[in-house]
């Protein structure tokens, strides 16, 4: 199946389906986000990040939120 032929498929969804639908995509997206996020984890990919803000934090560059 094409991008096209699954784009004209999915509008034709009636409403209800067109609900699971976005919902079960919602939840397929933000699983794929979450391993992407793991993986950039221990790879060591976002340790820098992590030294920035321990480092901002120790130096009074942070605040509460």
């Amino acid at each position: 199946m094409t991008i096209e032929e699954l784009e004209k498929a999915v509008a034709k969804l009636p409403p209800e389906q067109f609900a699971e639908f976005r919902a079960w995509f919602e939840r397929l997206d933000a699983a794929r986000f979450d391993q992407k996020i793991e993986r950039d984890a221990r790879e060591g990919r976002l340790d820098r990040l992590g030294d920035q803000a321990i480092d901002d934090f120790r130096k009074g560059r942070a605040r509460e939120i």
